[in-house]
């Protein structure tokens, strides 16, 4: 069993980051809600408190027992934390006169095993609006700034470390941030950072086998980068009692359906593919309500792989590409959010088809899952695919969907994508795609007037699409490609390029 870090989450922006970092340093974490019972065993190595929006001195503010789990685990708690921490053990705090965000330098006044290798002066971010005017007893500064007497403390004489800090170690712009968490994680709970893509497929396959054992296992398959991830990791368990579905919705990118089935094949996954355009088409026919199509979408893909799946026999678990965004987000501080994210392909299919859920990726983040699909052999080519809507190009088609209307983005997007990746532009883009509009303009094509569709490109760069910035492309790229699609793409006389970023607007039109 992998040793591992928790982080008790008080609803901080931050809080994945903090877990980010402690992955990165290959040591395995977990979040959880502050309030939730936290499962103690022998690799339970430490404990970090998060920041919070919230104040020690409201009237509600998020109470926990720190007292109780440093008699257990090392702690190192940060911002509200940190504030916490002071004041459950007879500390003060109160709000600042001068609120600190941003960066401050840290001035050094005991050398401590949290500061190793941490020069004095070193830069933090800061971002709080109380403040840390009396430490408890027992305690003593660590640091300070300028405007801060408390930036970082400890507590003396106890069998467990207890450290707090004002400032965010977890964000960029603490320079030395990293090092300090990484000096908690060896230097005082003592982790051997041996969590690696191989380490987790290896442990992640016997548990597959053990939680699966002779039963089937049936799977939507996507051609994205987490289904695929995810029932390459239940083949390696299991191999042919993992039946693949793929089913293609009329809705794909163009040869999307051949190539992915071709890709699958040759890494012998066992797929079955499903050819059901004309049923979309349709259902789909004079629709122009973005959640109508998006219900219809989703309802049809349900029926079509039921009726599939039920001619699978004996099969008694349902894969999914879930991870570990989705995971936190239906369990955060305040509650499930209003509208959890579910994986498109099978929502709502579990308690339907009564079936039990296996889900090998439910632990990762997105960057994770590509170095295990890189460790596992999975093509580059597939490992670092853009993420692609659920509903496909029916949300890229604005307004009614039509074939002919399919077929003229399939071959615009192709041209786009294509382009992107011949320039050495597709990997410095996080999401690419091309967005036809129900707009007509009048355009004059050799010595002929058009009357036809115009296209708008979208590219944004983000880390993992909760916000997101318009990709800065160069002109004389975006230039080219609106020549090509314009003088390839019959149809098609006009292009745009979409430069909102997330928010305000979002990264699909639809």
């Amino acid at each position: 069993m992998t040793e591992r870090i928790l982080i008790l989450d008080f609803g901080s922006q931050f809080t994945q980051l903090i877990a980010r970092c402690i992955r990165e340093a290959n040591v395995f974490c977990e979040i959880i809600p502050y309030n939730h019972k936290i499962e103690v065993d022998e690799k339970l190595k430490g404990i970090i408190l998060s920041g919070s929006p919230f104040s020690v001195n409201d009237p509600n503010f998020l109470d926990f027992d720190v007292e109780a789990l440093h008699q257990q685990f090392p702690i190192l708690s940060i911002c509200y934390g940190a504030q916490l921490t002071v004041k459950k053990f007879g500390g003060v705090v109160n709000k600042s006169n001068k609120r600190e965000y941003g960066r401050a330098f840290l001035d050094i006044k005991q050398q401590d095993i949290l500061f190793k290798n941490i020069a004095n002066h070193s830069q933090v971010w800061m971002s709080h609006s109380d403040s840390i005017v009396e430490l408890p007893n027992d305690f003593e500064v660590l640091a300070s700034t300028q405007d801060i007497p408390v930036a970082a403390f400890k507590k003396n004489s106890s069998s467990n470390a207890l450290y707090g800090l004002q400032f965010h170690p977890e964000l960029f712009h603490s320079t030395d941030g990293k090092k300090m968490l990484n000096n908690f994680l060896v230097e005082i709970c003592g982790c051997t950072c041996d969590w690696t893509p191989k380490s987790f497929i290896t442990e992640t396959v016997e548990k597959l086998k053990i939680q699966i054992g002779d039963d089937k296992v049936i799977m939507g398959l996507s051609g994205g980068v987490d289904s695929t991830v995810a029932a390459s990791l239940i083949h390696k368990a299991i191999g042919n009692n993992l039946t693949g579905i793929f089913v293609d919705n009329g809705l794909l990118r163009k040869n999307e359906f051949e190539d992915v089935l071709s890709s699958y094949k040759n890494f012998g996954l066992n797929v079955i593919g499903v050819d059901a355009k004309e049923i979309f088409y349709k259902e789909l026919e004079g629709v122009e309500d973005p959640e109508t199509k998006r219900k219809i979408i989703g309802k049809l893909f349900i029926e079509i792989f039921q009726q599939e799946a039920n001619k699978i026999k004996d099969a008694h678990f349902l894969g999914q590409g879930t991870i570990y965004p989705d995971v936190i987000e239906s369990v955060s501080v305040h509650g499930p959010s209003a509208t959890i994210k579910s994986h498109h392909n099978v929502g709502g299919l579990p308690e339907k088809m009564k079936m039990k859920l296996v889900e090998p990726l439910r632990l990762l983040f997105k960057d994770e899952v590509r170095k295990i699909g890189l460790e596992m052999g999975i093509s580059e080519s597939l490992i670092q695919r853009h993420p692609f809507p659920g509903p496909g190009l029916g949300i890229r088609i604005l307004g009614a969907i039509s074939k002919e209307k399919v077929a003229m983005l399939q071959e615009a997007d192709a041209i786009y994508i294509n382009a992107l990746k011949e320039k050495g532009l597709y990997k410095k883009v996080w999401q690419a795609g091309a967005i036809l509009l129900p707009i007509k303009s009048v355009g004059v094509m050799g010595d002929e007037r058009t009357y036809e569709f115009t296209l708008a490109l979208r590219a944004v760069t983000s880390v993992d699409g909760m916000s997101a910035d318009w990709s800065h492309l160069p002109y004389e790229f975006l230039a080219e490609v609106s020549n090509q699609i314009i003088n390839q793409v019959k149809g098609i006389n006009r292009v745009v390029y979409d430069i909102s970023s997330k928010p305000p607007a979002t990264i699909e039109w639809e």
